[in-house]
């Protein structure tokens, strides 16, 4: 009987705090706008995990923080955060092929005045 539950691993590292060249306002200012960058990275799972099962069954969570900050060209401007989202994307699933499927979220920090979360979810699966 199918229950429709699928097993699943997904990696998370949330509420990145990175500086981008992005949007009208560092097109005016030549300065980094504040974002905070959250990614979902769906892998292919291991039969199981038990104590002894190695990090090769599973990812290295500095390397999704690694795809929103140092991979991220420095002096690069963005003009959409879509750009952004992909870029990190694209860093992700060339990094390892167990990785499925990705989900990035950007919230424009400049954007919000009263805790407000304005931005973009974009994901994308291996193709």
């Amino acid at each position: 009987m199918h229950t429709g539950f699928d097993d699943f691993l997904t990696l998370e590292v949330n509420n990145l705090h990175v500086d981008v060249l992005t949007g009208i306002y560092s097109e005016e200012t030549h300065l980094p706008q504040p974002l905070r960058i959250s990614i979902r990275a769906r892998l292919r799972i291991a039969d199981h995990y038990d104590p002894e099962t190695p990090l090769s069954q599973s990812k290295n969570y500095m390397d999704l923080k690694h795809a929103a900050s140092t991979a991220l060209p420095e002096g690069v401007h963005f003009t959409l955060i879509e750009a952004v989202a992909d870029h990190i994307i694209d860093t992700i699933l060339m990094q390892d092929d167990k990785v499925s499927h990705v989900e990035v979220k950007i919230v424009k920090l400049a954007l919000s005045e009263r805790g407000e979360e304005i931005g973009i979810t974009l994901g994308r699966g291996r193709k």
